[in-house]
């Protein structure tokens, strides 16, 4: 009992959750993005979403939801597809293979990386409000 106290308490000082921690509804942050008429380095196939922080794993994940298409009903189900946004290779090829069409096509990993790194910064910045926050376009 007192190592497992040991082990958790730098985590809960930290305000870090653990390994099997499953995040609610109330812990996730978020903020709108939206593809400008002129950017040519937006690196997903739809113009707008959402840029979430999620825990998972015990660490920070930065995710990308694509947003609800217009002309959809609002009772009309929809569920969104999503990406991890990061400049980790292996998390951003395997870790987004169900939904991979979500990204711009790149002529390679690299290119990919390259295009994403903003997002994953402005992600990771995201990450470092409060549990719960909504973070209004480019606020961050």
């Amino acid at each position: 009992m007192m190592v497992e106290m040991a082990v958790a308490m730098p985590l809960m000082l930290a305000g870090e959750q653990g390994l099997f921690h499953f995040p609610s509804a109330d812990e996730v942050r978020t903020q709108p993005i939206s593809r400008t008429g002129n950017e040519t380095a937006w690196p997903f196939s739809v113009d707008d979403g959402t840029l979430a922080c999620v825990w998972s794993g015990g660490q920070r994940v930065v995710m990308f939801f694509e947003g609800r298409p217009e002309g959809l009903d609002q009772d009309e189900t929809f569920q969104p597809r999503q990406v991890i946004v990061t400049t980790d290779p292996m998390q951003l090829t395997l870790g987004n293979m169900a939904s991979r069409d979500l990204f711009r096509p790149a002529a390679s990993v690299a290119e990919r990386i390259r295009l994403v790194a903003p997002f994953a910064t402005l992600g990771q910045k995201l990450c470092d409000q409060p549990a719960g926050a909504r973070v209004g376009h480019g606020e961050l």
